[in-house]
């Protein structure tokens, strides 16, 4: 690496220190979307991995890997965390939790550990896109080498059911 190459994102460095073998893909202009982002890294939208943070209780955050469009089912995530209540962290809750900024946030190298579920739609994809904690640059991986690195991770299914005219 030479003086004018950035430094390993955050969470790259913290994949280094466990062995897990990745790459990074830098985007050449600001990504606005996990269309743009897939588009651009020749992924199917599914292979993009959002980080969602939720707040459960006041100082208490878990966060939620989600498989491209797919979204959250708020009443199975209330159920997992057994809370009649909770929120989407806010993007300065999202900073001081994680030390990432909304948009590049990952399940790596966080600022404070925090409880990490993964809807089983991430592990159906041999490989997925990952955010870095730096923006506009993700991580690519094998879906079994995330799975390894957060075998602590509980593998739930917390998505909206699909639609039946999306089921084939």
């Amino acid at each position: 690496m030479d003086a004018s190459s950035p430094p390993n994102p955050p969470a790259s460095l913290a994949l280094d220190s466990l062995g897990i073998e990745h790459r990074l893909f830098v985007h050449g202009t600001a990504v606005h979307s996990f269309e743009e982002a897939a588009s651009a890294r020749s992924q199917r939208l599914e292979q993009v991995v959002r980080s969602i943070l939720f707040q459960v209780r006041a100082g208490e955050f878990v966060m939620v890997l989600m498989a491209g469009p797919a979204q959250v089912d708020w009443k199975k995530l209330r159920e997992l965390v057994k809370r009649s209540r909770i929120r989407m962290a806010t993007e300065d809750e999202a900073l001081e939790v994680t030390g990432y900024r909304v948009g590049a946030v990952s399940p790596f190298g966080v600022k404070n550990q925090t409880t990490v579920v993964i809807d089983a739609s991430v592990l159906k994809e041999e490989e997925v896109s990952i955010g870095s904690g730096v923006r506009n640059t993700a991580i690519i991986l094998k879906s079994a080498d995330l799975r390894r690195a957060l075998k602590d991770a509980e593998v739930v299914n917390v998505s909206e059911a699909e639609h039946p005219a999306d089921m084939n």
